[in-house]
């Protein structure tokens, strides 16, 4: 965004502003793109099925003990060893193949 900002700068302002205005301009962006690099660098990609272990998920059909739960939009089969109801709210605690272990949130 900055970089447009420069060039926008470079093509508006008059005389040595021009000049001035994209200088900054591109010095602030380096200094963006520096920042965000330095930021995220030492974060791991939040990805794959481990991300679910925890979560919260509503049941759609009765899981005694297989059943279907919601989860972020998706539709999962479960398994809940003490039974859920639909509507309840559940915790996926672990996942087996296709199949989310939950239990009922207290």
């Amino acid at each position: 965004m900055l970089f447009l900002v420069a060039i926008v700068l470079l093509l508006v302002l008059p005389g040595p502003w021009n000049v001035i205005g994209f200088t900054i301009s591109l010095v602030l962006a380096s200094g963006e793109v520096f920042f965000w690099q330095r930021t995220v660098r030492g974060r791991k990609a939040a990805v794959g099925a481990q991300t679910m272990i925890g979560a919260e998920a509503e049941v759609l059909t009765a899981c005694r003990p297989e059943g279907q739960v919601r989860l972020g939009g998706e539709i999962w089969d479960a398994r809940c060893s003490l039974g859920a109801d639909p509507g309840d709210s559940v915790r996926v605690i672990g996942r087996k193949g296709l199949t989310l272990i939950v239990e009922r949130k207290q």
